[in-house]
């Protein structure tokens, strides 16, 4: 049976629909952006493997996400999944897993979490702020990882930290150089996962 993997993608969120609107009118649209750029999540299927089954589900109104929205969504999800299943967050993603995690019981055991550059507080995060306690999400996944990147230039590095004391038995790993990872490849990363038994 192949180890499933579930990535959960990244977004934004807006305080206002005004703001909303502001972003949409002055984003800088770029060639490589409308020719459909390939992140590493993308190919992960192709990096990991026949023995992986990687689910790439597209979150609702990612430019302006809502928790509820995201929420529903994902339950869809769990008539697929089985037991030791990876969980991979990257962003908002990384966010709305934490919160999920912290507020429901997962329908399978969770082999492992992983947190991509996560906000945890440092800017308006609308209906996905979390709570104060995230006890329930570390009692449900048997390890849990922080990547962050020193780097990044969207969410502050020091957000890593924020994670690091609620959720103390936890594994950070730390980059120098990998933005908010956007990459096209991401190497260290399939290892990672490959290594997890």
């Amino acid at each position: 049976m192949p180890q499933q993997i579930l990535i959960i993608h990244g977004g934004d969120v807006f305080e206002t629909y005004e703001e909303y609107l502001d972003y949409l009118r002055n984003h800088e649209f770029t060639k490589e952006y409308l020719t459909g750029r390939k992140k590493w999540r993308d190919n992960l299927q192709r990096d990991l493997g026949e023995n992986y089954e990687v689910f790439l589900p597209q979150m609702p109104s990612a430019y302006n996400a809502k928790y509820i929205e995201w929420k529903i969504w994902f339950e869809k999800s769990f008539k697929f999944l089985e037991d030791n299943i990876i969980l991979i967050g990257g962003s908002l993603g990384g966010l709305f897993l934490t919160k999920y995690l912290s507020e429901n019981n997962f329908p399978v055991k969770i082999k492992a979490a992983f947190l991509i550059a996560a906000p945890h507080s440092d800017d308006y995060l609308g209906d996905f702020a979390l709570g104060e306690s995230l006890e329930k999400f570390s009692t449900q996944c048997s390890k849990i990882f922080l990547y962050h990147s020193k780097d990044d230039p969207m969410v502050p590095f020091s957000e890593i930290e924020k994670y690091s004391k609620l959720l103390p038995n936890t594994e950070k790993v730390i980059f120098e150089d990998k933005g908010h990872f956007n990459l096209k490849e991401f190497p260290e990363f399939v290892e990672k996962l490959k290594s997890i038994k």
